[in-house]
């Protein structure tokens, strides 16, 4: 069985963010508005896409 995939795409930036959420991003291979990111769907990258949903997209693969 493989493992599910996620898209994460940045939609917007974190400048004026608070420092956790900057870290997060930064976690999660993000950074820059457009730039995208595909990762392993699990319990502890869902708790960090909670923290940070205001600031990305997310789709399923």
């Amino acid at each position: 069985m493989a493992d599910k995939k996620l898209r994460l795409t940045q939609v917007k930036s974190q400048i004026g963010r608070k420092y956790d959420q900057d870290r997060t991003l930064k976690a999660l291979g993000l950074g820059k508005i457009g730039k995208t990111k595909e990762v392993t769907d699990n319990e502890s990258v869902r708790g960090m896409i909670f923290k940070v949903k205001h600031l990305v997209e997310v789709e399923e693969l």
